[in-house]
């Protein structure tokens, strides 16, 4: 009886013993690793800065007049295709015919008077090589003959201005091109006293434009000359052009404290959707590599859990100067070799935030550890019972399917 009574003690105690290990196991699981890696991939990187801009013809100009008057005619309107040489309008011409007349006639008088004065001298100055005129007679002769011919040279003078003035009446086109803009109406008067006014501007060939985009001062040190760039207008958001910088301009604009420099980019435009005024969005690739070797950013920031992976079943081979001499383009990266983890001196290249060019350090055969993710054995046990219980609420027609598999 006293035999039973001890083995009833001893089963008991197994028993408590097992539930009380349960328990414990279920309370402290253990932890295993799961390491995400990745290889050496052949990609292509590049480094954009956007910016905003306006289209504008590449050649544009104002076309004006010289002279005062009233517009009499016009010849050409808004998009009109013109011509260089081609007559764009004309001033009402009679006053200036008028002085053109008055000029000539005064031209005439003054020319005479100049031919006569020119004889009246040579023969004094013959007279006074043989002493038979006074000095006095002589100087006079001479003076008078001077002043006619300065008087002739100046009106000479005057009538090719006022011949220039009359051929101002006419306006021509300095260019082929077309009309962008018309400023004037028949019958309109011009007034060119102090400047030139504008008559019609016209831009020389709609099918190169280019782009005038301002870039802020922090990204001016990356944008060159030659740089590809991208953009895209609202009027057609599905459409992405192309351009090429051509110039980037030393002078600086300040609008409400930001400094904005001007870079201008040449944009071919043969299907002429583009037209002068429409804002653009653009990208200048500052940086672009192709069939380069690469590496996700993220490797460089992997530290292992030495305690961690040891109780896993790694081995970590750690190099410590490693870490302690990286150059400038150096960074460390960690390497899976079966159960082996060890540390590697790489040199990088350029980056584009995400993927960075591997010069050397590593081959296409290395296994490089992105990161380590933990996975609580307990908690997945505990999701696929939880799953299995039959007290779980379960979806429709989930019982049939059990049924079915069975």
């Amino acid at each position: 009886m006293k035999k039973n009574k001890i083995i009833l003690i001893t089963v008991l105690s197994i028993a408590v013993l097992a539930i009380c290990l349960h328990f414990y196991l279920k309370a402290t699981p253990k932890d295993s690793f799961k390491l995400e890696t990745t290889k050496i991939e052949v990609n292509k990187i590049s480094t954009t800065v956007t910016a905003t801009g306006t289209i504008e013809p590449i050649i544009k100009v104002d076309v004006g007049t010289q002279v005062s008057g009233i517009i009499s005619n016009i010849y050409v309107d808004f998009n009109s295709v013109v011509k260089k040489g081609q007559i764009l309008a004309e001033l009402e011409k009679t006053t200036l015919q008028s002085e053109l007349r008055s000029k000539e006639l005064e031209m005439k008088s003054t020319k005479i008077e100049f031919e006569y004065q020119k004889k009246n001298f040579q023969r004094t100055k013959g007279l006074h090589n043989q002493s038979l005129i006074s000095d006095i007679d002589y100087e006079t002769a001479r003076y008078t003959y001077e002043k006619a011919e300065s008087t002739y040279k100046k009106n000479l003078s005057d009538l090719v201005k006022v011949k220039n003035n009359l051929s101002y009446a006419t306006i021509y086109s300095p260019i082929d091109g077309v009309v962008l803009s018309r400023a004037v109406e028949e019958g309109q008067t011009v007034a060119a006293s102090f400047s030139t006014p504008t008559l019609f501007t016209i831009a020389k060939d709609l099918t190169k434009m280019q782009v005038v985009a301002n870039v802020d001062e922090a990204d001016i040190g990356e944008v060159k000359m030659g740089q590809r760039v991208t953009f895209t207008v609202d009027a057609y958001p599905n459409d992405v052009f192309d351009g090429v910088v051509s110039q980037v301009r030393l002078e600086s604009t300040v609008t409400s404290n930001v400094v904005t420099y001007e870079v201008i980019i040449n944009a071919p435009n043969p299907t002429l959707k583009l037209k002068p005024g429409l804002t653009a969005n653009i990208s200048i690739f500052t940086m672009e590599k192709d069939n380069i070797s690469t590496l996700p950013n993220k490797t460089f920031s992997f530290k292992p859990d030495f305690e961690a992976m040891k109780n896993n079943g790694f081995t970590v081979s750690e190099n410590l100067e490693i870490a302690k001499k990286l150059g400038k383009n150096e960074k460390e990266v960690w390497e899976q070799d079966g159960k082996i983890i060890r540390n590697k001196r790489i040199v990088i290249g350029s980056t584009d935030g995400i993927n960075t060019e591997i010069v050397s350090g590593v081959s296409d055969k290395d296994t490089i550890i992105l990161n380590m993710k933990t996975v609580d054995v307990s908690e997945a046990s505990d999701k696929s019972s939880a799953e299995n219980s039959p007290f779980m609420p379960q979806r429709p027609g989930a019982n049939k399917q059990s049924a079915a598999k069975k």
